[in-house]
């Protein structure tokens, strides 16, 4: 293209109307000129004098035009000789390999083995969370907010720099000290605030205990089924998963010769089936860990919510030779939105944990920390959990008792003593994740039971009905929906 040519072509489209700048419009317009081929490698630009008073622009118009393009590449100048279009041209790879349909097809956009699996194992999520039946989301609508602005409210009136930067190893001093003294008290967990490192929740607080203690091929035992995130850290880890089958005790103690490098454990609420594990079986498996020198994870998800009884004591407070990482987070008390879960490390590890936790996410939202840190500290957090205990214990008897009226003893309910769900048993026959999808279907969000096996031959089907976010006055009529998608599945087939 000549530059007489050229300079036609920019006043075609050249909008001087625009609100976008001129000198913008002219670099897009030869950028999109060179990368067409309409402008070839190695030809002379117009000066800028002269493109200028074609145009009738300024001359610094076309100076930060030019200057823009040299510097991505697209023009090079050289003083007293002009500036001349660059070689963009793609290096190409040998055409004999570009016809080999395997190599091609071999080099698509694909996503890795662990990306494809990881991305099944999660299928199930979506944009929104909420609604009956969704298993695990508390009532968020009773979270305190006016408290938690308020909260928020004086920490802003008085910017602190040292919170609008990253946060230090392990996160808001007065939120660790905050944890503890809640953990302490609650869960019976053993602790100073040097142990404690604030993560986003329990995913993170897995994903960090197990890339400080654990290489690829270590070998992981994990309840039998077990909570689907979790086992989605595991396997992205490139862990060797060994699942262990559970009784009314919670995990058994397999005989394998080889021991595991980590230990997964739910023991004071088996999620999903609900299972307390008993003093007897965690006594032998702080004896094993001890014993084989392998690490226990114990996810301490939701145990605050306990119907009938106080809430259980904590595995790691049973522990005496530190081989206990104790995780959880504020998902269940507070809301899931909120992001904020903590690790207990055992003592001679804390350090490490904080400082590797800074070096894989360094984390920030120090303000969240510093408000979450006062509404523990002034006693909110006590009171919202008792008061939301309650609710989520009427909620609970309201649904165990629309099962009973609609199937009596047929099908079994599991878990229902603590948490926010509880599992409702199916016939060996019927295909969960079926009923799962004719529930969807209806607006009613359940879990198939079998998705949460690792082994499919071991799988037993049932629903996991979340009871935490579904109000009161909505609760029969949904679950009068399930009912009737649950009996269209037990009635035999018409022959």
């Amino acid at each position: 293209m000549r530059s007489l040519l050229l300079s036609d072509w920019l006043l075609q489209h050249l909008d001087k109307a625009r609100d976008e700048p001129l000198n913008h419009q002219v670099y897009r317009l030869l950028q999109r000129a060179i990368l067409s081929g309409r402008l070839e490698a190695e030809m002379k630009l117009p000066s800028s004098r002269s493109l200028a008073k074609d145009l009738g622009v300024a001359r610094n118009t076309i100076i930060q035009a030019y200057d823009q393009l040299t510097a991505e590449s697209y023009v090079q100048s050289s003083q007293g000789s002009g500036t001349y279009v660059a070689d963009t041209t793609l290096d190409r790879i040998d055409g004999a390999r570009l016809q080999n349909k395997s190599f091609l097809e071999k080099h698509e956009k694909k996503l890795s083995r662990r990306g494809k699996k990881l991305i099944q194992m999660g299928g199930w999520i979506s944009g929104y969370e909420w609604g009956p039946f969704l298993p695990g989301v508390p009532e968020v609508l009773e979270f305190p907010v006016k408290i938690w602005n308020r909260l928020e409210c004086e920490i802003w009136s008085q910017p602190r720099p040292r919170l609008m930067t990253n946060a230090p190893p392990g996160g808001y001093r007065p939120l660790r000290r905050a944890v503890t003294e809640y953990l302490r008290v609650s869960r019976s967990v053993n602790c100073n605030p040097d142990q404690v490192v604030i993560t986003t929740g329990i995913h993170q607080a897995v994903d960090l205990a197990v890339r400080l203690l654990s290489d690829p091929k270590d070998r992981v035992w994990l309840e039998d089924p077990c909570y689907w995130g979790v086992r989605n850290v595991l396997h992205s880890l490139g862990l060797s998963l060994v699942p262990i089958p559970l009784d009314d005790e919670g995990l058994s103690l397999p005989k394998l010769e080889r021991p595991p490098r980590i230990v997964f454990v739910t023991p004071s609420h088996q999620y999903p089936l609900g299972m307390v594990m008993s003093l007897g079986r965690r006594r032998a498996l702080l004896d094993y860990a001890q014993q084989h020198r392998c690490w226990i994870i114990e996810d301490d998800y939701d145990s605050e919510f306990r119907y009938g009884s106080r809430p259980l004591s904590s595995l790691q407070g049973l522990d005496s030779a530190g081989r206990v990482i104790y995780v959880g987070s504020f998902s269940k008390t507070l809301f899931p939105g909120l992001r904020v879960g903590y690790l207990v490390a055992p003592p001679e590890l804390a350090d490490k944990f904080a400082r590797g936790a800074a070096a894989l996410y360094r984390e920030g939202q120090l303000t969240q920390q510093a408000v979450l840190a006062d509404f523990i500290d002034q006693g909110f957090l006590n009171s919202h959990i008792r008061r939301v205990r309650a609710l989520y214990g009427e909620r609970r008897s309201l649904l165990i008792d629309a099962i009973t009226a609609a199937f009596g003893r047929r099908l079994p309910v599991l878990g229902d003593n603590a948490g926010l769900h509880l599992v409702l048993g199916l016939p060996e026959c019927v295909d969960d994740r079926q009923v799962a999808a004719a529930a969807s279907a209806q607006g009613i969000i359940v879990r198939p039971l079998t998705s949460f096996y690792n082994k499919a031959s071991a799988a037993k089907p049932g629903l996991l009905l979340g009871y935490g976010c579904v109000p009161i006055d909505q609760l029969r009529s949904a679950f009068d929906k399930l009912a009737t998608v649950i009996q269209t599945a037990l009635e035999p087939p018409a022959r």
